[in-house]
């Protein structure tokens, strides 16, 4: 213990006299070590970590499955959810949910909660018991039962004090009386950060609709079960139901998928891509740390010859080095957790509400202890070369050589210059990588949605039931909405929907053709259906192609009428015009036949990197909606007219509250989230990159000409000019830029595939994106060959050879 101490001291006192290179090598350790805590945090949290519920191993979801439909995971009907429930053997329990906003109105300023309907065994199914109260009870499932509701602790906290007299309390949800049975724990807010959680009753309509796919299905493992047993035996169930229902299941089957893996499975591969590019940020520092350290060594050869001449062993001096460059990696992990938590701040604000479990991202113990080891490791990793190099000088030479410093030989001369190519193959691969994104981003956002983002306000407005039963009533408050809406200064048009693009939802029918064979409900087609009133299309900026658009005198009682999208036309009536034909639309019991009256541009409605799906637009005139997104277009700056939008809802509705405004730039944005963050990380890791692979270049020809200074002495007294010598030096560094640029290429040719998943309307292989790279690597290079050169070039021969 004595001689560990010893080394330290010894260790502390030798980089405090060297300040400079402590400063250099500890940011560049603090750089690698804290963007690879800040992703470490991240991979924790979203990936490794399990998911914050009893047992998580055990949960699933049971998803409705039809590759030929194109839907390869759906949500469930309720009459399939309820025989899926009884005729299971392998799952502990099953739970249907139904998510969907509830507007409170207790107090004086309503509020729209985030919320889901839920069959009694959810919690427990889950995993969850409440705080306060009860959990809700089997019989309070059925239709008719008491009204019933249980709260989060946030919204217990904020509405009610953390009053534990609130169960028992009754409040105003969707204009309906419920009583408060019960407070869930604090952080509890599964499904979709819900604050409300009330009993799912299965209606008459509900039961009798096998093909209405709107329940997503939550189950638990019974202990000792496996996944692959649990999917034998719905596939079992779902054949079992398509023998039976072959009208509404023919097609259909069900599919068991871990719940961690229905949560996150889209964005693991972007995460992984980003924790291999922090990786090589951290062996590009450590290159660069190791370089210094070489550098160092040589000054230090006179101090180690004398040490081993005194008899100390070689294994003492490694062990001594080694400390060192431990005391460096431990400051430059201090550092760099200061940078990790700053970064992850960053990262949670940037990708909280769009990414999944961003929010539980956090510096923890885990995390401090993968910093620790990292940074230990990391000491050794940069330490151990250097060190064994330092340790085994030439005593004879460097004895000899006096009181001057001593030389490098032409080992740890290849050696510095093959780390410093490491480096800049390592950061070519960065920058190649950061090059696709950014060009694959830049063509993902240059994508037509096939609406106008500019200038667009959207605000959405759930009715309730109780208030708005009818669709008279709904009418009614449309009209008067889009109403106030159009009259506000600065408003051009107003339009509602029951769905926007890229906001999340979608509503799917299938239908068929009058005047073609009609098949079977489970073999029908399926289009993407919305219902829109207003100047919709106006303030949406969508093209009508041909014929018209929906009016005013779309009403109730009138001709039934759709507007269909150019994608619908060109795949269902190929060849000829749609203007004037009928279908038939599975969104109600009549499937009245709806007359085509107009063609509209396409929109993608799910992603700007999807095709857009077949459409059809109905009037909600003729299929009112309780669930309604209204559109301004303006001519003013969208945000600052939402306070008066605000008014004119609570003008008609003093009850009725309005959710989070958005613009139709910010729908935009929230659709590109993950590949957008995905970007800015790797371009910001590749920019370090850069900077550290410049560093080493600059150390590696600046070392170089300081050993050189009697050479080029010898060189400029025998007439060599200046521009002679800086060719020479400048030379030398790009030879290094050359080689590392090379194999850097090559092994980016193979690394990038892992990208190909991540990209846009590019190759991982793009050549304009490799030369680019190139170029600017080598540019990099010679600028930090530039200054070593000019330095070289102001040697006076004189005073080299006198030195000598």
């Amino acid at each position: 213990m004595d001689t560990i101490l010893q080394d330290l001291r010894y260790g502390l006192r030798t980089l405090i006299k060297s300040p400079g290179f402590a400063a250099v090598a500890v940011l560049a350790l603090a750089l690698g070590i804290g963007a690879n805590t800040a992703i470490f945090s991240v991979v924790d949290a979203v990936l490794l970590r399990p998911l914050p519920f009893p047992d998580p191993d055990r949960l699933m979801m049971v998803i409705s499955v039809n590759p030929a439909k194109g839907f390869p995971r759906f949500p469930a009907s309720a009459p399939d959810f309820l025989d899926w429930r009884a005729q299971n053997h392998t799952f502990e329990g099953m739970a249907a949910v139904d998510s969907g906003p509830f507007n409170l109105s207790e107090g004086t300023e309503p509020e729209r909660l985030n919320g889901a309907h839920v069959t009694t065994s959810f919690l427990g199914v889950i995993g969850i018991k409440p705080i306060l109260g009860r959990d809700f009870r089997p019989e309070e499932e059925r239709e008719g039962a008491e009204a019933v509701v249980l709260i989060g602790h946030g919204l217990w906290t904020r509405r009610f004090g953390s009053d534990p007299a609130v169960v028992g309390r009754t409040v105003m949800l969707d204009g309906k009386p419920r009583t408060i049975v019960g407070v869930l724990p604090r952080g509890y807010s599964f499904p979709n950060r819900s604050e409300v959680w009330a009993p799912l009753a299965f209606d008459k309509d509900a039961m009798s609709g096998r093909g209405a796919h709107w329940l997503n299905v939550f189950a638990r493992l019974r202990p000792g079960t496996t996944v692959a047993a649990a999917q034998v035996e719905m596939d079992t169930i779902a054949a079992r139901l398509r023998k039976q229902y072959p009208d509404s299941n023919e097609g259909w089957s069900a599919g068991v998928v871990p719940l961690s893996e229905m949560m996150v499975g889209k964005i693991r591969p972007a995460l992984l891509v980003l924790l291999g590019a922090v990786g090589f940020v951290l062996l590009i520092a450590c290159a660069n740390v190791a370089n210094l350290l070489l550098a160092r060594a040589t000054e230090r050869q006179k101090e180690v010859a004398i040490r081993l001449a005194l008899g100390a062993g070689r294994g003492r001096l490694v062990r001594q080095f080694l400390t060192e460059s431990a005391i460096l990696g431990l400051l430059g992990g201090l550092s760099g957790l200061v940078l990790a938590l700053w970064g992850t701040d960053l990262l949670v604000a940037a990708g909280g509400d769009n990414l999944p479990r961003f929010r539980e991202v956090s510096v923890d113990g885990r995390v401090l202890l993968f910093t620790l080891g990292l940074s230990l490791v990391t000491g050794l990793v940069f330490g151990v070369v250097p060190a064994l190099q330092a340790s085994r000088p030439d005593l004879n030479d460097t004895l000899k050589e006096g009181g001057r410093g001593g030389t490098s030989g032409p080992a740890r001369h290849r050696l510095r210059s093959g780390l410093a190519i490491a480096e800049i193959s390592l950061a070519l691969v960065l920058l190649v990588g950061a090059g696709l994104m950014l060009r694959s981003f830049r063509r993902l956002l240059s994508v037509d949605p096939g609406f106008r983002p500019d200038h667009l306000l959207a605000l959405d407005v759930a009715l309730p039931d109780a208030k708005y039963p009818d669709a008279a009533r709904q009418t009614l408050f449309l009209h008067e909405a889009l109403a106030g809406l159009g009259a506000l200064p600065g408003a051009v048009s107003a339009g509602a929907a029951t769905t926007l693009p890229l906001a999340g939802g979608i509503i799917s029918y299938s239908f068929n053709i009058e005047g073609k064979p009609e098949p079977p409900p489970s073999q029908r087609s399926s289009v993407r259906y919305d219902a829109v009133g207003g100047d919709f299309f106006g303030a949406m900026g969508i093209r009508i192609l041909q014929g018209r658009g929906l009016l005013d005198s779309d009403v109730a009682g009138g001709p039934r009428v759709v507007v269909i999208s150019a994608g619908m036309a060109r795949r269902y009536f190929p060849g000829e015009n749609p203007i004037g034909r009928r279908i038939r639309i599975d969104n109600d019991n009549e499937r009245a036949p709806r007359e085509i009256v107009g063609i509209v541009a396409d929109v993608k409605h799910s992603s700007l990197d999807g095709e857009a799906a077949p459409h059809v637009y109905e009037p909600l005139t003729q299929a009112p909606s309780e669930w309604l997104t209204f559109v301004l277009r303006t001519t003013v700056e969208p945000m600052g007219l939402s306070a008066e939008a605000r008014q004119v809802v609570l003008a008609i509705d003093r009850e009725q509250p309005v959710s989070e405004m958005k613009t139709g730039e910010m729908l935009v944005a929230d659709s590109v989230a993950q590949p957008r963050l995905a970007m800015l990380l790797l371009m910001v890791f590749a920019a370090v990159a850069l900077l550290l692979a410049a560093v080493g270049t600059y150390g590696v020809v600046a070392y170089s000409v300081s050993q050189r200074t009697h050479e080029f002495g010898v060189r400029m007294a025998l007439g060599a000019g200046r521009r002679e010598v800086l060719a020479l030096v400048v030379r030398q560094g790009l030879a290094l830029a050359s080689v590392g640029v090379i194999v850097g290429l090559l092994v980016a040719a193979g690394a990038t595939r892992l990208l190909s998943g991540l990209l846009f309307g590019i190759s991982p292989t793009d050549p304009l994106t490799y030369a680019a790279v190139a170029v600017l690597l080598s540019l990099v290079a010679l600028l930090a060959c530039l200054v070593p050169a000019r330095r070289a070039t102001l040697v006076d021969p004189m005073t080299a050879l006198r030195c000598e």
